[in-house]
């Protein structure tokens, strides 16, 4: 099996590295690109990870370019992965008709059962295990990851914590899509991907996940106040609702003013940084 990579751009950053690799990925049936920041700390001796999902329309470039985490990251002595939002490709279908927030650009982080979306959109799988046994291969990481990500991203990295008890040591997310059955955008993706048993909905659907979770990771979420999608897409509350239910360690930080952008995930990334280096310290 081929797992090798070709190197698009690297940039020095902070002391450390960002660069930028292009492989093929088999999970998902096509070539993705991911990029990845290795701290200063990585030349002596082997970091943990942290992996950013980001949200609809987005690339890998969007949270390394706009975020601003490298400098507290080269600090901490922490990497980031950012892998792409979908796959994408002239053999990978898109959204039929044209619309933004379905297919290329909108993996929902999910495995699809439905034709034609299965045979590619099958993210979960390519995020949680195909990309860390890549990354971990070839480059000097440890095996502690960490997780987090931003609304469509923020779902992702949610769903991706409470569906493998064990494989992060860390969570937390920036204005995810937290009740996707709930909500258009869930709704247009689940129905498409998964089709329209419902059942198979609230296996990739955080606030259902979150009652039979099986292991309590602490669990940091900022959502801004002025969210233009937060009445609509995002649900906080029901997150709120069932992490009370089951008892599950919930933090939830409405910060007043700030909207659903770059300008947000910048101004509190500090502290999502300092969440997982805590739990990485142990």
């Amino acid at each position: 099996m081929d797992d090798s990579l070709d190197l698009i751009a690297s940039s020095k950053s902070f002391g450390g590295w960002h660069t930028r690799y292009r492989h093929r990925a088999h999970t998902v049936g096509c070539d993705m690109v991911f990029a990845i920041y290795l701290p200063p700390q990585a030349t002596t001796a082997p970091v943990p990870v942290l992996y950013w999902l980001s949200g609809l329309t987005c690339s890998d470039e969007n949270f390394m370019h706009k975020a601003g985490a490298q400098r507290l990251a080269a600090e901490l002595g922490i990497a980031i992965v950012a892998p792409d939002t979908s796959p994408r490709g002239d053999e990978v279908p898109g959204d039929p008709d044209g619309d933004w927030d379905f297919g290329h650009g909108a993996g929902f982080y999910l495995n699809a059962t439905e034709a034609p979306w299965a045979t590619h959109y099958r993210m979960h799988d390519y995020v949680v295990r195909e990309l860390p046994a890549l990354v971990e291969a070839h480059f000097p990481v440890t095996a502690a990851r960490a997780i987090s990500g931003h609304s469509m991203g923020g779902h992702g990295a949610l769903v991706c914590a409470l569906r493998n008890p064990g494989r992060y040591v860390s969570v937390s997310a920036f204005s995810p899509i937290c009740a996707p059955s709930m909500c258009p955008w869930g709704q247009k993706a689940f129905s498409r991907y998964l089709g329209e048993d419902r059942q198979r909905w609230a296996q990739w659907d955080a606030s259902a996940l979150i009652a039979t979770a099986t292991e309590r990771l602490p669990l940091l979420v900022d959502q801004g106040s002025e969210d233009p999608f937060l009445s609509e897409q995002l649900h906080p509350q029901t997150l709120v609702a069932a992490a009370e239910a089951a008892d599950y360690p919930l933090t939830l930080r409405i910060q007043p003013g700030y909207d659903h952008s770059y300008f947000f995930i910048a101004s509190f990334i500090d502290a999502h940084l300092h969440h997982h280096a805590r739990a990485f310290a142990g």
